[in-house]
């Protein structure tokens, strides 16, 4: 690697890193260019020659966190189906539970639509289909049956990950414990039981 390809690295990696720390302190209501561009010790003008727009690099530090876009699709050996479809979406839970950043992006990319979103959600897609499409492989469960299961399932906890900032409960579920979670992972793991 060259000095200007590490150069480069160093540069996006500090763009990102103040994106991040720019949400954190005050939403991205007031993101700006010249704010990230600030916060990283750098000309705004790289965050256009290196991501294109703001939006891009918001994108890109989106992507970079998305449970469902980096998901590896590996099943451990030894590992049956029934463990690997309940780890991923036990992961799921404990990423949205913990990365309250990344809650705050999912709540930010439902009102934007743009090219990079739709990428991301592209992204999200070709992932998905793929895990459908190996556990259908694998368990030999219709295809409809996986999508509409984990859709249910995956969409549940991202809607009750972003209602748990401002709801106690839901359908009487204490969202904002852990107790709450762990109820649900129970139950989810309940639903695959029942259904695989």
């Amino acid at each position: 690697m060259t000095t200007s390809e590490k150069d480069r690295e160093s540069t996006e990696k500090r763009l990102l890193e103040a994106v991040g720390q720019l949400i954190e302190e005050s939403g991205l209501e007031f993101l700006g260019v010249n704010a990230v561009a600030h916060k990283a010790g750098v000309s705004k003008m790289l965050i256009y020659r290196y991501f294109g727009s703001l939006e891009e690099l918001i994108a890109r530090y989106i992507m970079q966190r998305d449970y469902w876009v980096n998901i590896p699709a590996d099943i451990l050996p030894g590992e049956d189906i029934k463990t690997f479809v309940k780890g991923l979406f036990g992961q799921q839970i404990r990423q949205l539970r913990e990365d309250k950043l990344l809650i705050r992006l999912y709540r930010w990319e439902l009102s934007a639509r743009n090219p990079l979103v739709g990428e991301i959600r592209k992204r999200r897609e070709e992932n998905g289909i793929r895990l459908i499409e190996f556990v259908n492989k694998v368990t030999g469960i219709p295809y409809s049956e996986i999508q509409i299961l984990a859709t249910l399932i995956s969409s549940t906890i991202t809607y009750l990950a972003m209602f748990a900032d401002t709801c106690d409960t839901y359908n009487g579920l204490p969202i904002q414990t852990g107790k709450g979670w762990e109820q649900l992972e129970a139950g989810i793991h309940l639903l695959i039981d029942k259904w695989m």
